[in-house]
């Protein structure tokens, strides 16, 4: 037999199958848990959870609305002075900005990374398979994260820069309470708020019970109690953003 062959298979090209078969290993230890399946899911857990309780702040922040123009501009002015004079005007601000984003960006990768290992192992989705129980929640994080993912585009460039949804010259940098109800005076900029917010929700609603599961929270005792409490955090949540665009077309805020 030739030594260059084994059965019946050139050495060379089969080495450069064998190579293909094993998995890289990686000497940096962040790299090699990054690369593994609970690495990505541990990933994600922690950036939700990051993303969660900035969410939170958040609609809590924008509740201010129903005090008053001087109460929530205050807080619009508070937030850019935090830490004053060891930060400069706006710095911690940026800080918080850029850890949201890198969040942000590791949650998506993960997410896109996951659903393509899923795809490549089950063939026949959760969603088509009868004998799986799903939920609307579970069925809708794909699309419904990328809906939040345009809508955080959009929001940025609409209340935080301006630039667009406003009339020229309407838009006032800090002028929180003007501002808002200048933006969601137009109903279908309101409405797309709605519905992004619905979005969110849902994904909520699945995320925070997947986040608890991949940390080690869920055990058979509590299931359903946890279960319970990543549905009333998700509406809560849904109750307190919608009450702000609802408000400004029912004339109640303006």
């Amino acid at each position: 037999m030739n030594e260059s062959t084994v059965a019946g298979k050139p050495l060379e090209g089969r080495n450069q199958v064998m190579e293909r078969d094993v998995p890289a290993v990686h000497t940096n230890r962040l790299m090699a848990i990054w690369s593994s399946v609970i690495g990505k899911k541990i990933v994600m857990a922690l950036t939700g959870a990051v993303l969660i309780l900035f969410v939170i702040a958040h609609v809590v922040g924008n509740l201010k609305i129903f005090s008053g123009p001087d109460e929530i501009n205050a807080y619009s002015r508070f937030l850019r002075q935090v830490a004053f004079p060891e930060f400069g005007n706006g710095q911690v601000l940026w800080i918080v900005r850029i850890v949201l984003l890198v969040c942000a960006l590791l949650h998506i990768t993960a997410a896109v990374q996951l659903t393509r290992l899923n795809w490549r192992a089950r063939p026949v989705g959760y969603d088509k398979r009868k004998d799986v129980e799903t939920t609307l929640a579970s069925r809708t994080m794909r699309w419904g994260g990328l809906l939040l993912a345009i809508f955080i585009v959009f929001h940025i460039m609409h209340f935080t820069l301006g630039i667009v949804g406003f009339q020229p010259g309407q838009f006032e940098d800090l002028a929180v309470y003007q501002n808002v109800v200048a933006g969601f005076s137009v109903w279908p900029i309101a409405l797309f708020y709605i519905v992004c917010m619905g979005a969110l929700c849902l994904h909520l609603d699945h995320g925070i019970w997947s986040m608890l599961q991949t940390l080690g929270w869920v055990t058979v005792d509590h299931t359903r109690s946890l279960r319970v409490f990543s549905r009333i955090v998700a509406l809560a949540i849904f109750a307190g953003f919608v009450a702000v665009p609802i408000s400004v077309m029912a004339g109640w805020v303006r």
